[in-house]
């Protein structure tokens, strides 16, 4: 049986949609690699953020993985000393041409920073006009509806979920780690298919003494198994700018192993054709090695 991978890209910021996002677009294609590119859309808000010094384990983390070096100073002041770009509006051309690839498309969030950092205890009408809010500017550059969303930061709970079953989406990619799933939130089962990212991000490993550049690829390796897809989430502005060299050794690893580059969006439609056995799991939030905070996972 052939190890399968599937590629999720989250585009966070205004710089990652024009730098980042086309030079994985050529990495990708220089290997035949597809993969699914999901937009933040609204405002980049992304230096708002430094609310997150709070958090444990936030300045190890940035200290690490050489935060302004990657994001670049620029972007760290947008939304408290520099205004926000409003990111659809001024790369809407960049990510059309993404798509013209044959790339798959979706929505990441419309605001990161608020989604990010607030989706838990907004009510259910504020999160259904955020994601309403994405909807519409990814329908107002693609001409479509988008058909996947993968929430920022992992954040994702039963008035997200409620979201993105109104929007009907052919699946979503919330979660980390596990096979995929129909999520249970408080008691209620929902009918858009998860997708986990099964596999760490570069940044939870960076900068970390076990796991020096060298040692991370052959890390990835090692992880990839055969009995069920694996999804790596990548960021455009680590993968695509910070560490692409890291990414394209990544890749040239997975072609020279024989491993077999998957759509997400196909991969979905080959799980809903026998959707019996899709197993309904409780989703709930946890902790990862190497991230701050809690994300979304499986019981």
């Amino acid at each position: 049986m052939p190890i399968r991978l599937a590629l999720k890209v989250d585009v966070d910021t205004d710089r990652g949609t024009r730098i980042g996002v086309p030079n994985l677009v050529a990495d990708c294609q220089a290997v035949e690699a597809p993969a699914a590119f999901l937009f933040s859309l609204g405002p980049d808000q992304t230096g708002r953020a430094i609310t997150r010094v709070f958090r444990p384990g936030f300045f190890q983390k940035v200290s690490r993985t050489s935060v302004v070096q990657i994001y670049g100073i620029r972007t760290l002041l947008n939304g408290t000393l520099l205004p926000a770009p409003h990111i659809g509006r001024r790369n809407a051309a960049v990510m059309r041409r993404v798509r013209d690839d044959g790339f798959e498309v979706g929505i990441h969030c419309y605001n990161h920073y608020r989604w990010q950092d607030y989706v838990q205890t907004m009510p259910l009408d504020a999160v259904r006009a955020e994601f309403i809010a994405a909807r519409a500017e990814f329908l107002r550059i693609f001409g479509h509806e988008a058909k996947t969303a993968g929430a920022a930061g992992w954040q994702s709970n039963a008035k997200s979920r409620q979201a993105y079953d109104e929007a009907e989406l052919l699946y979503a990619s919330d979660t980390r780690g596990g096979a995929p799933f129909f999520p249970r939130v408080d008691g209620q089962v929902f009918k858009t298919l998860e997708i986990p990212s099964t596999l760490p991000t570069f940044d939870e490993l960076m900068g970390r003494p076990e796991y020096p550049d060298e040692k991370i690829v052959p890390h990835f390796m090692s992880l990839l198994r055969a009995d069920q897809p694996n999804v790596f989430t990548l960021h455009a502005e680590i993968e695509g700018m910070g560490r692409r060299g890291l990414f394209q050794d990544l890749l040239a690893a997975c072609k020279q192993a024989g491993v077999e580059f998957i759509r997400m969006d196909d991969l979905a439609n080959e799980l809903l054709a026998n959707r019996a056995a899709i197993p309904v799991r409780d989703q709930v939030m946890g902790t990862i090695d190497g991230r701050t905070g809690v994300v979304a996972m499986q019981a």
